[in-house]
């Protein structure tokens, strides 16, 4: 795919769709759209990544080049992207 991004998925995630695979390509320009790739391929990860105002949801963290992201950041052809869940102790 030459507008594809590379996505690495947390095994959390993996666990709960066990057909998907990380990391994945995918063609998208924004991190919005990674989302809508990432749920046209594995129907349900949207909603465990987002919530309905649309926004990442607070306990996932998205980088990409090793910065925090928004859905609205913009992606480059080639961009690696992580996508983690964030650890809570107690």
């Amino acid at each position: 795919m030459a507008d594809a991004v590379t996505v690495h998925l947390p095994p959390a995630l993996l666990a709960l769709f066990p057909a998907a695979a990380s990391p994945v390509e995918l063609p998208a320009s924004t991190v919005a759209e990674t989302m809508d790739a990432l749920e046209a391929r594995w129907r349900g990860m949207r909603d465990r990544l987002c919530d309905s105002t649309p926004r990442i949801r607070p306990h996932i963290n998205v980088f990409v080049e090793g910065r925090r992201a928004t859905l609205e950041t913009p992606l480059r052809p080639g961009t690696e992207i992580h996508i983690m869940i964030a650890m809570r102790g107690g």
